[in-house]
């Protein structure tokens, strides 16, 4: 989850329940897309301020899922 809460609310990665279902390693992942596991692992850990397209792309295609898997909107409570 992200460090600061919004009034609009949170995105939240998923990365990390998606890498657990399929049992893959992160280092599998960050090799197959092409992005080196420090990035992988910063964005698993909803640290970064956003996603190149192409990334969010490669990602769903190696983990089979759509970018709503990947990334949740939580609503402000």
């Amino acid at each position: 989850m992200s460090d600061t809460s919004t009034p609009f609310g949170d995105i939240v990665v998923r990365l990390d329940v998606l890498l657990a279902l399929q049992k893959r390693k992160a280092k599998d992942l960050a090799i197959e897309v092409g992005i080196t596991e420090a990035n992988l692992s910063q964005l698993k850990s909803g640290k970064v301020k956003g996603i190149r397209f192409e990334t969010l792309a490669k990602l769903c295609f190696a983990l089979e899922c759509t970018p709503n898997d990947i990334l949740e909107y939580r609503a402000p409570e």
